[in-house]
C-alpha cells in the first residue's frame, strides 16, 4: 500500500506503514511539545526619547494644549491606512514595533517590510511579532529580514513540529488543539512610542483596498498622546512573554541574507509590483501632516487587551482575563443605543440574554454585519444564521452588507466588497475600535486588542461610516415577515427589491449549513 502525494507538498511517496509512523510522531511532538528559549527582553522607547524624534515633536506640537487626554483620528479609507503606516516606518529614529495577526507576501505586506528594513538601516531598532500561523509559509523570507542585527521576529504560540509542510503542521496543531488553537489576533503598529495606530486591518494587499479580487471595509485608529505609551505596554506584555518566540528556534538565514531580500523588494518597487509610496512618504509632514493634526480629536482613552495569559490556560480561561470583562461597564452604562459593527456576529444565548436585558430598558441594539454572499468565511456566517429571528424580535435592527458580486465571478478591481471594520459605539458618546469580533471566538480564544474613547464626535463619526454601510443601495435590512420568515430588502437600479430567500449562491449556502450542522459553535 503507498501513498502518493505531489512535490508541491514536499512529501516523498512512502509505504503506508513509514507514513503512519511519521504521523504517529508528529502526534507524540505536536501532544508534549513546548518551547524553552533564551530570549533577550526589551521594552518600549522611554517617554523622554519619544519626545526627541521627529514623530515625538510632531506629536508634542499637537498635545501641548491638551492635558491627560490622547489625540485620536478615524482611518477608513484602505489607501491612506497603508500610506500612513510606510509614513510612520519612513520617519522612525529609535523604535518601530509592529504587531499582526497577518502579514501576506504580496504587494502592500512586501512594501511595508522595505519600509521596516530600510528603517534598520538607518539605526532603527524593529521588532517584529506575527501570530505563528502567518509565519509558517514565509519562514525563508522572515528568516532574511530576521538577520538583520536591528531587527527581531517572534511568532505567537508556535506549533513546534512539523512546520515543513501544512499537512504536518495541521497534524501537530490537532494533536494539542485545547492550547495551540488560541490565537493572537492584535493589531498594533507604534513608531518611536509617539505614533500608534490600532484597529482591524492585517498587513495586506485586501486591507488597503488594493486587491484585484477580495477588498475589506476597515477601520484604524491612529493615536497621540498618553494611550501610546499604553499601547506599547500592551506590545511589551507580548514580546516579552514565554508564548513569544524567536524565529531563530524554527528558521535562521545567513548573517547578510537581509541584504539580498532588501535588494528583492526594491525591485519590486522599482517594476511597479508594490504601490506608488511618495504619498506615503509626505503623510507625516507638510499639507498632509497639518490635515492630520487638524483631524485629530482629542479625549480620554484607554487600551484595553486580553493579557497573553489568557492563552496559555487549559479550557476557557477565567472570565476576568478577558477584554469583555474590561468592557463590561461600558455595556453597563449603555441608556438609548448600541452599535455593532463586525464581519461575524454569533450572539450565543447568553448574547441574546443579554440583548433582552437590553430591550426591557428601551435601549435598541443596531447591528452591521456581512450579507451570506458578502463574508469571506460563509461557514461562519451558518452559526450566526439561527441567531437572527431571536435577535429581531428583541428589537435589533439588523443590516448586511451586499456583496460585490465582482469578487466572485470577476475582479472586484478596487471596489470594496466584504466587511471587516471592528468597533462597537455605546450610545452616541463612547466608541471601543480594535480587533475584536463579535464572536465567541473572539471573547475566549484569541487574544484582542482596542480602544475605548469618551468623544461624542468620535461616537458621531463612527455612526456616519455605519449610515454608509447601511444605506439601502450598500446593505440589506434583514426584518422579519409576518408569517416569522426572514426578508431582505435593498434598492438596486433605483428600485426597492425585497426577497424571502437569502441572498447568495448556491456553494456559499452549502458551506454556511455544512458547519452549522456540528457542534463546534464555541470555538467559533
Amino acid at each position: 500500500m503507498t501513498f502518493h502525494f505531489s512535490k508541491s507538498d514536499s512529501i516523498i511517496a512512502m509505504s503506508g506503514w513509514h507514513w503512519l509512523g511519521v504521523v504517529a510522531c508528529l502526534l507524540w511532538l505536536g501532544g508534549c511539545s513546548s518551547v524553552d528559549v533564551t530570549r533577550m527582553p526589551s521594552q518600549a522607547l522611554p517617554y523622554d526619547a519619544a519626545r526627541d524624534t521627529y514623530l515625538g515633536t510632531w506629536a508634542r506640537q499637537a498635545d501641548d494644549t491638551q492635558e491627560n487626554v490622547s489625540g485620536m483620528t478615524l482611518v477608513s479609507d484602505g489607501p491612506t491606512a497603508f500610506a500612513l503606516r510606510a509614513s510612520l516606518a519612513a520617519h522612525a529614529q529609535k523604535t518601530l514595533d509592529i504587531q499582526t495577526y497577518i502579514l501576506r507576501n504580496d504587494r502592500t505586506g512586501r512594501a511595508l517590510l522595505q519600509q521596516m528594513l530600510q528603517a534598520a538601516q538607518r539605526g532603527v531598532r524593529v521588532r517584529l511579532l506575527l501570530d505563528d500561523p502567518t509565519s509558517r509559509n514565509k519562514q525563508a523570507m522572515l528568516a532574511a529580514f530576521d538577520s538583520h542585527p536591528n531587527i527581531e521576529v517572534r511568532v505567537f504560540n508556535p506549533i513546534t513540529a512539523g512546520r515543513s509542510t501544512r499537512l504536518t503542521y495541521y497534524l501537530a496543531l490537532m494533536a494539542n488543539f485545547d492550547r495551540k488553537h488560541r490565537r493572537m489576533h492584535n493589531k498594533l503598529w507604534v513608531t518611536d512610542n509617539a505614533v500608534a495606530v490600532t484597529g482591524g486591518r492585517n498587513l495586506g494587499d485586501e486591507y488597503f483596498e488594493v486587491d484585484d479580487e477580495l477588498n475589506f471595509n476597515d477601520l484604524d485608529v491612529m493615536a497621540v498622546g498618553p494611550v501610546v505609551a499604553t499601547l506599547s505596554g500592551s506590545f511589551d506584555n507580548f514580546w516579552n512573554h514565554p508564548l513569544a518566540v524567536p524565529l531563530r528556534q524554527f528558521a535562521s538565514a545567513q548573517d547578510d541574507a537581509w541584504y539580498d531580500l532588501l535588494i528583492e523588494l526594491a525591485e519590486d518597487a522599482a517594476q511597479g509590483n508594490a504601490l506608488a509610496m511618495q504619498p506615503a512618504f509626505r503623510r507625516m509632514a507638510g499639507e498632509a501632516g497639518r490635515q492630520l493634526h487638524d483631524s485629530l480629536v482629542w479625549a480620554p482613552a484607554i487600551a484595553l487587551w486580553d493579557p497573553p495569559e489568557k492563552l496559555a490556560v487549559t479550557g476557557y480561561p477565567p472570565f476576568e482575563l478577558t477584554l469583555m470583562d474590561q468592557l463590561e461597564g461600558a455595556f453597563r452604562r449603555l441608556d438609548e443605543e448600541l452599535l455593532i459593527i463586525s464581519p461575524y456576529v454569533i450572539p450565543t444565548q447568553a448574547g441574546i440574554d443579554y440583548l433582552k436585558q437590553l430591550a426591557r430598558r428601551g435601549v435598541r441594539l443596531t447591528v452591521l454585519t456581512n450579507s451570506l454572499e458578502a463574508t469571506d468565511v460563509p461557514s461562519l456566517h451558518g452559526a450566526y444564521t439561527p441567531w437572527r429571528p431571536a435577535m429581531l424580535k428583541q428589537g435589533a435592527r439588523l443590516y448586511e452588507l451586499r456583496g460585490n458580486t465582482a469578487h466572485q465571478s470577476a475582479r472586484a478591481v478596487g471596489e470594496i466588497s466584504s466587511l471587516h471594520t471592528k468597533a462597537v459605539a455605546f450610545d452616541r458618546d463612547r466608541v471601543f475600535i480594535g480587533s475584536l469580533n463579535a464572536d465567541p471566538r473572539s471573547l475566549w480564544w484569541n487574544s484582542e486588542l482596542g480602544l475605548l474613547i469618551d468623544s461624542r464626535e468620535l461616537g458621531n463619526r463612527l455612526w456616519d461610516l455605519a449610515r454608509q454601510g447601511m444605506r439601502p443601495t450598500r446593505s440589506y435590512q434583514v426584518t422579519l415577515g409576518e408569517d416569522g420568515g426572514l426578508r431582505w430588502t435593498t434598492r438596486r437600479d433605483g428600485q426597492w427589491k425585497t426577497t424571502d430567500q437569502e441572498p447568495g449562491g448556491l456553494w456559499r449556502h452549502l458551506k454556511a449549513k455544512a458547519l452549522h450542522l456540528l457542534p463546534i459553535e464555541q470555538l467559533l
